[in-house]
């Protein structure tokens, strides 16, 4: 799985002209995408080190402060684009085996004590955030892997 985690001091993100989703108040904005390799173990791992990621204000973590997560599917994120110039998907997962793992990451991180919104898989989405910083980092679960991802997970 891949995340794109951004500080941010508010964020939304609309359906059809409708808000789906929406923080406002300081919290991070995790857009997540997932491959064919990801499993319920990446989601878990992803979510714990997003939660405890000391990137707020003062060095502090969401889980230090209950900040809120609007977190966004985007298979965009597994985006070929080393020829030519249109880029390919199919490092993308299909929706159905992304969607159960989009979904299995806003558990985790609700299990772990995150107030979690959320956009709509497959949906057409406009996203709309104030980045706070900026504070922007990717973050792959596997190179999680390639670490000790059990300190990650509670």
């Amino acid at each position: 799985m891949r995340a794109v985690v951004q500080r941010v001091s508010s964020a939304s993100v609309r359906v059809d002209g409708a808000v789906v989703g929406a923080i406002d108040e300081p919290g991070l904005l995790v857009l997540v995408g997932v491959t064919h390799t990801d499993s319920a173990d990446d989601a878990a791992a992803l979510a714990a080190k997003i939660w405890g990621l000391r990137i707020l204000h003062d060095e502090r973590s969401a889980s230090d402060v209950g900040a809120p997560v609007l977190a966004i599917s985007q298979f965009t994120l597994y985006a070929d684009v080393r020829k030519g110039r249109r880029p390919s998907w199919g490092d993308a997962a299909p929706g159905p085996v992304s969607e159960p793992l989009y979904d299995a990451f806003c558990r985790a991180l609700q299990d772990l004590g995150a107030h979690v919104e959320r956009g709509v898989f497959g949906a057409d989405m406009a996203v709309e955030l104030v980045n706070d910083g900026p504070v922007t980092m990717v973050l792959d679960s596997s190179e999680l892997r390639r670490g000790d991802v059990r300190r990650f997970v509670s």
